[in-house]
């Protein structure tokens, strides 16, 4: 079918965005003779109607490109109560067009403001990006597996000067709600102890494992920990808390001191330097720290990366020809499915804590402070 297709992209960048773009791109023109349009910086391009149009030379060259061509932002339509004119505007825009879709590549938060656009009675299709791989309903987002490559680099590299220094070396790896992306870096580099926000730990079985290191002739540790990880003390105070605040509210009020305890917590949970300064005390060794942040998003996507981004894409362009929308393109066990976007957006998904690669790294021996 011909037709008319809005791509945008949202939220944080990451590896692999511009292979979705090319792939959703190549697919409309050459298999359905789909004319492509390109909002510029995520939904705030849709809202201020600023677009370009994606004519094929475009996507020539970008697929080993990180970024993306189009550029992103947090703005979200989201509805509200008080004000709905940035919805309105991005209805609008979707309209002025005359657009058959629109595809949003988003991670949980920005599938938010997908949804809300599918509410609103527009035919739009959610695919998941993250390097947390943190988003509800799909095995693989893309943009994880190059954050897992350039993260176990990094510990890779650390291991040196951390042996010839005799150091506590502690690696501080993206991921506010879960623990994905460093539980596969730490195992994949040899992390002694890892921290993540699933599994709150205690400061003492921490040092306590480094010290029996250091017994045993070992004398450095490598901590992988995520910026989300709590100490057990934190996590028990944070859980008072919610249940104290919360028990008696409903509706709206619910929702609004959810919103604020969610960002005391994470403000909380960001406190490696704590962490280091705390192991020093307890272990009387050198102790630095090294906070991988947005390294960790840029840079040349893997090849996984890229064959997760082209099915996505692809696969896209053939539930728009289907008619199928108001969905969210999942990847799982290999194969892309499909949820509805009410069942996902804005949902993490935690790591469980029986999971598979938790039983392997615990087997070999590695701390997870609990």
């Amino acid at each position: 079918m011909a037709g008319k297709i809005g791509i945008l992209t949202a939220g944080n960048d990451v590896p692999g965005l511009n292979a979705a773009i090319r792939a959703i791109g190549k697919t409309a023109q050459n298999l359905y003779k789909m004319e492509i349009i390109g909002f510029l910086d995520g939904f705030k391009g849709l809202i201020e109607n600023r677009y370009i149009p994606l004519k094929g030379t475009e996507f020539s060259g970008i697929l080993t490109t990180g970024g993306t061509i189009l550029g992103t932002s947090h703005d979200l339509p989201v509805i509200s109560f008080e004000n709905t004119e940035m919805l309105d505007a991005a209805i609008s825009t979707f309209k002025t067009h005359k657009l058959d879709a629109l595809v949003c590549l988003g991670g949980a938060e920005m599938q938010v403001g997908t949804l809300s656009l599918s509410q609103a009675g527009l035919n739009v299709i959610g695919i998941p990006k993250s390097i947390d791989n943190d988003v509800f309903g799909t095995d693989f987002t893309i943009g994880f597996d190059t954050a897992l490559s350039v993260a176990t680099e990094a510990i890779d590299r650390l291991h040196s000067t951390a042996h010839s220094h005799h150091r506590i070396i502690v690696v501080e790896i993206l991921g506010k709600h879960t623990g994905w992306l460093t539980l596969g870096a730490g195992m994949a580099g040899g992390a002694d102890v890892i921290l993540l926000p699933e599994i709150p730990y205690s400061l003492n079985k921490i040092s306590n494992a480094i010290l029996d290191r250091n017994k045993a002739g070992k004398r450095f540790s490598i901590i992988a920990v995520s910026e989300g990880a709590l100490t057990q003390e934190s996590a028990a105070f944070f859980q008072r808390n919610r249940e104290t605040n919360i028990r008696l509210r409903t509706g709206n009020e619910r929702q609004e001191i959810e919103s604020r305890l969610d960002a005391i917590e994470n403000e909380y949970a960001d406190n490696t330097n704590l962490l280091s300064h705390v192991l020093h005390q307890k272990t009387g060794l050198d102790t630095r720290i090294t906070i991988l942040g947005f390294l960790l998003r840029g840079g040349v996507p893997s090849s996984i990366d890229r064959m997760r981004a082209t099915q996505f894409g692809t696969n896209c362009v053939e539930m728009i020809d289907q008619g199928h929308f108001s969905i969210m393109l999942t990847l799982n066990n290999f194969q892309i499915e499909t949820i509805p976007l009410k069942d996902v957006a804005g949902k993490h998904k935690p790591l469980p804590t029986d999971h598979l690669w938790l039983q392997a790294a615990r087997n070999v021996g590695t701390c997870f402070g609990d």
